[in-house]
């Protein structure tokens, strides 16, 4: 089986429409999205159409819980200004989705398993299996990484939330946790905010299992930067300029 995991596209379809034929050229059986898929980007109700059309799980993630209910969960200390950008950003996503777009964000799931081969399952969340906040990064505290996913060693564990490719194994089990990365807004995590700049590539993972191995391979697809900086601009998105500026040029 051939399970391709995606992530955190965050209403960019443009990146989204790019692995499209990536997985049929892979030959994917399955695909399971780990959630924060529509909110930010200029395309919200693009990206649920291409979801409802994959059939795919979907996971619940913090960015659409709170695009659906305006509900901080205050595990992030958030500067008002931010803040204020961010309810900006919601108001207008809020007016391209229809009413069953929002029921059918609503049904994503806090978790998903796959059935392996010979008993094992792949468990699919956002940030944890127990909180859609919690924050995994290969720096990460072997206590803390215990502590959210040390009793899961009978399954390969995957999450999101973090827009990194990683891989790490689960203490001595054969277990191991991975990210898929980010599909919508990859970037680099060694850089500031005052010169902040996004990828143009959209990031994902496929899992491979047969014949008793577990095969893990992390993808990196290029889409149309310019294309998506004209959709932004067309598309009434808020705050539309710092946005775009995310994609220029250093």
């Amino acid at each position: 089986m051939r399970i391709a995991v995606i992530s955190d596209i965050h209403g960019n379809c443009v990146a989204l429409d790019a692995i499209l034929p990536d997985l049929t050229h892979n030959a994917i059986d399955r695909v399971v999205c780990l959630g924060d898929a529509v909110q930010g980007g200029p395309q919200p109700a693009e990206v649920v159409d291409r979801l409802q059309a994959l059939s795919c799980p979907v996971v619940m993630g913090n960015a659409d819980a709170w695009l659906l209910t305006g509900k901080d969960s205050g595990a992030e200390q958030i500067p008002e200004e931010r803040l204020r950008r961010m309810n900006d950003i919601r108001d207008w996503a809020l007016t391209q989705l229809s009413n069953d777009d929002q029921a059918f964000m609503s049904r994503f799931l806090l978790t998903v398993e796959f059935p392996l081969e010979h008993g094992r399952k792949l468990l699919c969340f956002h940030g944890s299996p127990k909180s859609f906040d919690d924050v995994i990064l290969p720096t990460t505290p072997e206590a803390d990484f215990q502590a959210m996913l040390g009793v899961y060693t009978s399954h390969v564990l995957t999450g999101g939330h973090t827009h990194m490719q990683q891989i790490r194994r689960l203490g001595v089990t054969e277990s191991f946790y991975f990210n898929p990365g980010s599909v919508g807004f990859a970037y680099s995590h060694q850089q500031t905010d005052d010169d902040f700049r996004a990828d143009g590539w959209a990031e994902y993972a496929i899992l491979t299992a047969e014949d008793k191995q577990v095969m893990l391979e992390f993808r990196r697809v290029p889409f149309d930067v310019q294309a998506l900086i004209a959709i932004y601009r067309a598309s009434g998105h808020p705050h539309v300029d710092g946005a775009i500026a995310q994609y220029q040029p250093r």
